[in-house]
């Protein structure tokens, strides 16, 4: 079994094992985030200061998802 590995703010994040991510949305304690659930109790918030960041971010991680790195 092929496991493709992303690496994000310094976790490496095997993409066999993502269940969910969540939109782009704003932490008003800490800018904006969006989580990638791993498990039903794993929960990786990826925190970033602005919000074109966060959405690239997730737009890259959303593409490798679907393959088409």
């Amino acid at each position: 079994m092929k496991r493709d590995v992303y690496d994000i703010k310094g976790f490496s994040i095997v993409l066999n094992h993502v269940l969910h991510v969540s939109p782009v949305f704003r932490n008003d304690e800490e800018g904006v985030q969006f989580n990638i659930r791993m498990g039903q109790d794993v929960v990786l918030p990826m925190k970033y200061p602005d919000r074109a960041e966060a959405v690239l971010q997730r737009e890259l991680l959303v593409k490798a998802l679907r393959g088409e790195h």
